[in-house]
């Protein structure tokens, strides 16, 4: 696909086979190849660097205050520049000052380099442009729960849409790992442990950023999510089907059918041979058989580290060569590597300099593309900038309430009106509570204290006020992680003058071990952090009905609170839209309608734990350890009821496609939206399968007594797999069907035998992965 013109560019010259055509414009590909024939090698290695102005102090990367600027941005520009890093993203700064600087930026590199090319400019946008003052939504993790890729496609859309009127052009998102292990402090990061949830949502948002003109990066390919023991950049031993059949595929889907231009590669290891360095997978995956064309970047600072921290390299010359081999194109978010090193290491013959040609052809089409090869940015850069508009926060909220997650309920839900409440908790009046890690406000402000958000945030307590009309007592009883009680006794007195008590728990989400979630925060345990269990047992003593909210970027360990609670409901980092939608679920103006998309865990040594695990991956007679989670994947309770009743499935052969039809019901007496959920399990296979996989998905809503038939039109691809020698295969044989309110529940089932022979599924079918659905009277 071509991506659309950034609107600070012209529009790019469409890209045709050949300008070998009398009358025909060069392609991109084309044109980056003649410019790059006029490049020295300074020329070129400065188009394959960023460079990221910042000051002492600030840190948020990885080991970033052990790398120095080696030049400021006269002397770095000198010969051109590919990127300039989080331009917007570093630091507080008002848009449209920076906007301006940014403008003159560009200005002097298109009119005082030899070639006038202008840089490249990225930025975080996970939970929107990671920028002050603009929309902060929910994380994606929440994305997951609301089973919505519509919706996300629409935020993509929104985000692209103040990215490039700030002259953006590409974004460093979406995550694409799927979840492995809750302990990993960068599941808020993620999607789902279901790699068809994270890849249909994923592409949706790529699409959507892609539609408003920039490009994004998909990260982190591949394989960081499934270290050892959820430890950040810990070793991964992903077996070869884990990898095909799991970790790889939302890439394959975000690329082949969302035509993603750009990837990102992970700082793990695999096997022993670190990502960064690994041409099978940088080259052999992405270029050779799917068929990439667009730019692979460096995770920041990734190139150094297969010398500083992997050991694979006795230098950055030589750590440069083995990543440039490998496929990393871009080396972010400075030029540690492919600069100075990379330069001698050409130079003296160490590294062949058609790797260089290579790589500077991928970054110029990319920027040709982009319309940068023609741009002059001699308009006027943007003064007036709403980053946070109406329709922008409208986006927000709405993702936010579908993304809530009523996870248990004994009716004291939603809360009676006249009640008295009291809210206690350590996130029950607190911003930075419903932000993810990569944030502005978490991942950025605290460097920068005394600045204010930015943004309009009500918290929970503050939401919750102007649903009930009144202003419930208050007491934090604790912080988020530490070990101070002092508070509980407050909290006890407050909760005991209450008819019911709403507890808001959860993290707080920072970086590199300043947060109990988020990048560099691991845990060895899955309970609520600090005393915050404590707390919630203290306030269930009172005797009065305890509602606990979680405010998380993780599933924690709840069966107690399952158990005790008198409703207990799940929110991942919603946004600053966030704390109205909980509020709106508790007071019963939100229909809940989420559904989780990770397993609620029983306990941290359960884990690694998947619900796609095969038969002896979960509870046996061998083992003394039940890995049962606390609640399934997929789970998410109404205040109305569905029915899902006579599914059928048409016969069906290994060609594909499986047609499944289930009658789906409002049983209840007020309007709501189900999931619908669509599970399969190969009875006998050649390897061994999971005991559930999640076919088909479809968010349905029904008024009181409404009926309709929905439709899944599963392709065979959804049901290949890789076998004894390496192929993805369609296997005959009897295919286990069922519909549920989760993968453990199965409501209406059947059996359908698949027939033909075995069939082998390439890597250009794999756009035929998306389930298709229909509604039916």
């Amino acid at each position: 696909m071509t991506p659309p013109s950034s609107t600070t560019t012209t529009t790019p010259t469409a890209p045709t086979p050949t300008s070998a055509d009398a009358g025909t414009a060069p392609s991109s590909h084309e044109r980056a190849v003649a410019l790059a024939a006029r490049m020295t090698l300074s020329e070129k290695l400065a188009q394959l660097v960023g460079f990221w102005e910042k000051e002492d102090g600030e840190a948020v990367a990885p080991l970033q205050g052990d790398f120095e600027q080696a030049q400021g941005l006269d002397a770095a520009t000198a010969h051109g520049l590919g990127h300039l890093t989080r331009v917007y993203g570093t630091r507080p700064v008002e848009p449209a000052e920076r906007a301006r600087w940014l403008w003159e930026r560009q200005r002097r590199l298109v009119r005082e380099t030899r070639l006038g090319i202008p840089a490249l400019v990225h930025e975080e946008c996970l939970t929107g442009l990671a920028a002050w003052t603009a929309t902060t939504y929910p994380t994606p993790l929440a994305w997951g729960a609301s089973f919505d890729p519509d919706l996300v496609e629409r935020m993509g859309a929104a985000i692209g849409s103040s990215m490039r009127a700030l002259g953006v052009h590409q974004g460093l998102a979406p995550v694409l790992d799927v979840v492995r292990d809750p302990r990993w402090g960068r599941v808020d990061e993620c999607i789902s442990e279901d790699p068809y949830v994270v890849g249909t949502v994923g592409t949706a948002y790529v699409r959507g950023l892609q539609g408003a003109g920039v490009h994004a990066t998909l990260k982190h390919f591949v394989g960081y999510s499934a270290s050892r023991s959820g430890r950040n950049f810990g070793v991964v031993e992903a077996g070869r089907r884990e990898l095909e059949d799991v970790l790889l595929v939302p890439f394959e889907m975000a690329l082949l059918d969302g035509g993603a231009r750009s990837v990102m590669h992970a700082y793990v290891e695999i096997d022993g041979v670190p990502v960064a360095s690994d041409p099978e997978l940088l080259t052999g995956v992405l270029r050779d058989r799917w068929g990439f064309t667009g730019t692979v970047v460096a995770d920041y600072f990734g190139v150094a580290f297969l010398h500083l921290l992997h050991g694979v390299a006795a230098d950055l010359g030589e750590a440069a060569g083995l990543a440039l081999a490998a496929g990393v194109d871009v080396e972010l978010p400075t030029g540690d590597a492919y600069l100075r090193p990379l330069e001698a290491a050409v130079r003296r013959g160490d590294v062949d300099e058609r790797l260089v040609d290579r790589a500077v052809v991928r970054a110029l089409t990319q920027k040709a593309d982009l319309g940068l090869l023609d741009a002059t940015f001699d308009d006027e850069p943007p003064t007036a900038i709403d980053l946070d508009p109406n329709e922008h926060r409208s986006l927000a909220a709405q993702l936010a309430e579908e993304s809530v997650v009523l996870l248990s309920n004994d009716g004291s839900l939603p809360l009676a009106r006249g009640r008295r409440v009291a809210v206690v908790g350590p996130n029950a009046h607190r911003v930075a509570a419903l932000m993810g890690c990569y944030s502005f406000v978490n991942h950025v402000l605290p460097q920068h204290p005394g600045v204010p958000d930015g943004i309009r945030v009500p918290t929970v307590l503050e939401a919750l006020t102007t649903e009930l009309g009144a202003a419930p007592d208050l007491a934090l009883g604790c912080a988020v992680d530490d070990d101070d009680a002092s508070g509980f006794d407050e909290a006890a007195r407050v909760a005991a003058a209450a008819d019911v008590v709403v507890a808001v728990v959860g993290d707080h989400a920072a970086l590199f071990g300043r947060g109990t979630v988020g990048e560099g925060c691991d845990r060895d345990d899955l309970e609520l952090p600090g005393v915050q269990r404590a707390l919630v047992e203290r306030l269930l003593e009172q005797g009065r009905p305890v509602v606990l909210v979680v405010l998380s970027g993780r599933p924690y360990a709840l069966d107690w609170a399952l158990a005790r609670c008198a409703a207990v409901v799940q929110a991942f980092f919603p946004g600053e839209e966030g704390g109205a939608a909980v509020a709106g679920v508790l007071s019963g103006r939100v229909n809940p309608s989420g559904r989780m998309p990770v397993s609620v865990p029983r306990s941290a040594g359960a884990q690694p734990y998947t619900y796609l695990h095969p038969p002896l991956g979960g509870p046996s007679d061998v083992s003394s350890l039940d890995t049962t989670p606390a609640l399934p994947f997929g789970h998410g309770l109404s205040y109305t009821t569905f029915s899902r009743t006579d599914l059928v499935v048409d016969a069906a052969a290994t060609s594909g496609p499986v047609v499944a039809r289930v009658r789906v019901t409002n049983t209840g007496e007020r309007a709501g939206t189900d999931v619908v959920q669509l599970y399969g399990r190969d009875v006998v296979a050649s390897v061994t399968r999971p005991v559930a996989q999640l076919l088909g998905y479809r968010r349905l809503h029904l008024e009181p007594g409404e009926s309709r038939t929905v439709e899944l039109v599963v392709p065979a691809a959804r049901l290949a797999f890789t076998d004894r020698r390496g192929r993805r295969v369609v296997e005959p044989g009897d295919l286990r069907l069922w519909v549920g309110p989760s993968c453990a529940d199965r409501e209406t089932e059947v059996t359908v035998t698949l027939t033909g022979p075995v069939r082998e599924v390439a890597a250009d079918r794999a756009t035929e992965r998306v389930t298709r659905t229909t509604l039916h009277p």
